[in-house]
């Protein structure tokens, strides 16, 4: 396997984002999983730097003690910037509504930071992505909403779901990124990670 020689350490994933595990597995990486509750909010900063900021805060949220020896640890944070706003993760029905309408028949960025850290050193990285939607009706949007409730999806959805089979019109940028993890970004750093 190629990442083999980072089975020097042992990895840890601390999310509990389904689409994160299915990504790292699908690169090949043995991980465990660990998690901890750790606040999202941020200082007024640039929106593009929000995830990187927010994935080294749930980095050092972990103390040396609370992980296995050798261990590197992955933490990461994706955000949704759309009309100069931050779309997280929709309260309820009307709220992905809400988001789902502002994303309509326009482009928005989603950007995923990224922080792999281990104990001798730590690094932080984002990735953008520019995703177009087609216009949608209400009818299609709600029935998204309804049918996959994606209350614990970043601007109210998941492009891997039915909404993204049938409303994106447009990617730049890696599809994998906007899904939770920029695969390709990460396999770099990982390669690289001593």
């Amino acid at each position: 396997m190629i990442l083999e020689r980072i089975n020097n350490y042992n990895v840890v994933l601390a999310s509990k984002s389904p689409r994160r595990q299915e990504l790292l597995r699908g690169m090949g990486v043995k991980y465990v999983t660990i998690t901890k509750e750790t606040p999202e909010d941020y200082p007024d900063m640039p929106f593009k730097k929000v995830p990187e900021y927010l994935s080294r805060q749930k980095s050092l949220a972990f103390t040396d003690e609370e992980l296995p020896e050798d261990y590197l640890l992955i933490t990461a944070d994706t955000v949704v910037i759309a009309e100069n706003e931050i779309l997280g993760k929709p309260a309820d029905k009307a709220d992905a509504l809400r988001m789902l309408q502002m994303l309509s028949g326009k482009t928005h960025h989603v950007v995923t930071g990224v922080t792999v850290r281990s104990k001798q050193k730590m690094k932080t990285f984002a990735a953008t992505s520019k995703v177009t939607f087609a216009t949608l009706d209400q009818e299609e949007m709600e029935h998204y909403i309804d049918q996959y409730r994606p209350y614990d999806k970043a601007g109210a959805y998941g492009i891997q779901e039915w909404i993204g089979y049938v409303g994106i019109s447009g990617l730049q940028g890696s599809f994998y990124n906007v899904m939770g993890l920029p695969t390709r970004k990460l396999y770099q750093t990982l390669k690289e990670f001593k």
